[in-house]
């Protein structure tokens, strides 16, 4: 049978091992510092994304009716 001896060390053991396991672990202020890092440059691809994509619809359909005009393709109604 455990003495109260017996159990103590056996939660300081567990308690030492889990520090020990834990320790290379992130805090929650450097998990949050990288994860507003990732965030602001996803925003940043996002805005990019946008202004390029707007970009080529506004000369898209100029370009698209300037090789029907030159291949003699009608364009439906």
């Amino acid at each position: 049978m455990l003495t109260q001896k017996d159990i103590d060390e056996v939660e300081e053991l567990i308690r030492t091992t889990v520090k020990e396991e834990i320790s290379h672990l992130s805090t929650k202020d450097e998990f949050y510092g990288k994860m507003d890092k990732v965030m602001g440059e996803l925003k940043g691809i996002r805005e990019d994304f946008k202004v390029m994509t707007n970009k080529v619809y506004k000369n898209h359909e100029p370009r698209i009716q300037k090789v029907e005009k030159k291949l003699h393709i009608q364009t439906p109604a």
